[in-house]
Protein backbone atom coordinates (compact mmCIF):
# COMPACT_ATOMS: atom_id res chain seq x y z
CA UNK A 1 0.00 0.00 0.00
CA UNK A 2 2.78 2.45 0.92
CA UNK A 3 4.72 1.33 -2.15
CA UNK A 4 1.70 2.11 -4.36
CA UNK A 5 1.40 5.56 -2.73
CA UNK A 6 5.05 6.28 -3.61
CA UNK A 7 4.63 4.93 -7.14
CA UNK A 8 1.63 7.25 -7.69
CA UNK A 9 3.70 10.25 -6.59
CA UNK A 10 6.54 9.20 -8.90
CA UNK A 11 4.10 8.82 -11.83
CA UNK A 12 2.59 12.24 -11.11
CA UNK A 13 6.07 13.79 -11.22
CA UNK A 14 7.20 11.86 -14.32
CA UNK A 15 4.09 12.77 -16.31
CA UNK A 16 4.24 16.51 -15.65
CA UNK A 17 5.69 18.42 -18.64
CA UNK A 18 6.70 21.55 -16.67
CA UNK A 19 9.11 19.64 -14.42
CA UNK A 20 12.73 19.80 -15.62
CA UNK A 21 14.16 17.53 -12.94
CA UNK A 22 13.33 15.91 -9.64
CA UNK A 23 15.28 14.65 -6.68
CA UNK A 24 13.12 12.74 -4.21
CA UNK A 25 14.58 10.62 -1.43
CA UNK A 26 12.48 7.78 0.00
CA UNK A 27 12.98 6.30 3.43
CA UNK A 28 10.76 3.33 4.17
CA UNK A 29 10.01 2.21 7.70
CA UNK A 30 9.76 -1.36 9.00
CA UNK A 31 7.79 -3.69 6.72
CA UNK A 32 7.07 -0.75 4.38
CA UNK A 33 4.35 0.49 6.76
CA UNK A 34 5.69 4.08 6.69
CA UNK A 35 7.52 6.32 4.25
CA UNK A 36 9.27 9.66 4.45
CA UNK A 37 9.60 11.44 1.11
CA UNK A 38 11.83 14.47 0.88
CA UNK A 39 13.22 16.35 -2.09
CA UNK A 40 12.59 18.97 -4.70
CA UNK A 41 11.26 19.53 -8.17
CA UNK A 42 12.79 22.02 -10.61
CA UNK A 43 10.40 23.62 -13.09
CA UNK A 44 10.87 25.09 -16.57
CA UNK A 45 11.07 28.63 -15.17
CA UNK A 46 13.68 27.47 -12.61
CA UNK A 47 11.26 27.77 -9.72
CA UNK A 48 11.47 25.00 -7.11
CA UNK A 49 9.02 22.97 -5.08
CA UNK A 50 10.40 21.41 -1.91
CA UNK A 51 8.42 18.38 -0.77
CA UNK A 52 8.34 16.62 2.58
CA UNK A 53 5.71 13.96 3.32
CA UNK A 54 5.52 11.47 6.17
CA UNK A 55 2.86 8.85 5.49
CA UNK A 56 1.91 5.58 7.10
CA UNK A 57 -0.45 2.70 6.54
CA UNK A 58 -3.37 2.97 8.93
CA UNK A 59 -5.72 -0.01 8.61
CA UNK A 60 -6.36 -0.14 4.84
CA UNK A 61 -5.67 3.52 4.10
CA UNK A 62 -2.75 5.89 3.82
CA UNK A 63 -2.52 8.52 6.55
CA UNK A 64 -0.38 11.59 5.90
CA UNK A 65 0.84 12.64 9.31
CA UNK A 66 3.13 15.50 8.29
CA UNK A 67 3.57 17.35 5.02
CA UNK A 68 5.09 20.45 3.51
CA UNK A 69 4.92 21.72 -0.08
CA UNK A 70 7.13 24.82 -0.24
CA UNK A 71 7.13 26.61 -3.61
CA UNK A 72 9.77 29.25 -4.41
CA UNK A 73 10.68 31.35 -7.42
CA UNK A 74 14.14 31.12 -9.00
CA UNK A 75 15.50 33.66 -6.48
CA UNK A 76 14.29 31.41 -3.60
CA UNK A 77 11.47 33.79 -2.56
CA UNK A 78 8.53 31.84 -1.17
CA UNK A 79 5.43 31.98 -3.36
CA UNK A 80 3.37 29.61 -1.22
CA UNK A 81 3.68 26.78 1.28
CA UNK A 82 1.14 24.21 2.38
CA UNK A 83 1.85 22.46 5.67
CA UNK A 84 0.32 21.08 8.83
CA UNK A 85 2.77 22.42 11.41
CA UNK A 86 0.61 23.21 14.47
CA UNK A 87 1.44 26.91 14.71
CA UNK A 88 -1.78 28.63 13.54
CA UNK A 89 -4.57 27.47 15.90
CA UNK A 90 -6.68 30.49 14.92
CA UNK A 91 -7.24 29.09 11.41
CA UNK A 92 -10.43 27.00 11.08
CA UNK A 93 -8.64 24.19 9.22
CA UNK A 94 -5.97 23.89 11.96
CA UNK A 95 -3.41 22.42 11.70
CA UNK A 96 -3.70 22.51 7.88
CA UNK A 97 -2.97 25.88 6.28
CA UNK A 98 -1.39 27.69 3.36
CA UNK A 99 1.20 30.44 3.58
CA UNK A 100 1.39 33.02 0.82
CA UNK A 101 3.79 35.93 0.60
CA UNK A 102 1.60 38.12 2.81
CA UNK A 103 -0.88 35.94 4.72
CA UNK A 104 -1.77 32.53 6.09
CA UNK A 105 -5.11 30.99 5.13
CA UNK A 106 -7.07 27.81 5.78
CA UNK A 107 -6.63 24.83 3.49
CA UNK A 108 -7.04 21.09 3.28
CA UNK A 109 -4.24 18.63 2.66
CA UNK A 110 -3.45 19.14 -1.02
CA UNK A 111 -2.44 16.21 -3.17
CA UNK A 112 0.71 16.65 -5.23
CA UNK A 113 -1.31 16.83 -8.45
CA UNK A 114 -3.28 19.83 -7.12
CA UNK A 115 -0.09 21.59 -6.05
CA UNK A 116 1.41 20.99 -9.50
CA UNK A 117 -1.75 22.37 -11.16
CA UNK A 118 -1.45 25.50 -9.02
CA UNK A 119 2.21 25.88 -9.98
CA UNK A 120 1.39 25.36 -13.66
CA UNK A 121 -1.16 28.20 -13.50
CA UNK A 122 1.45 30.49 -11.92
CA UNK A 123 4.08 29.65 -14.53
CA UNK A 124 1.65 30.13 -17.44
CA UNK A 125 0.67 33.60 -16.16
CA UNK A 126 4.28 34.83 -16.30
Amino acid sequence: MIQRFVENIEKTIASNPIILSSSIQKQFGPENETVYLKGNLLFIDFSILEIAIFANKLHNEISIDKYRFHYMDKEAHMLFRYDNAPHHPEIPSFPHHKHTSNKTVQSNIPCLKDVLNEITAIIIKR
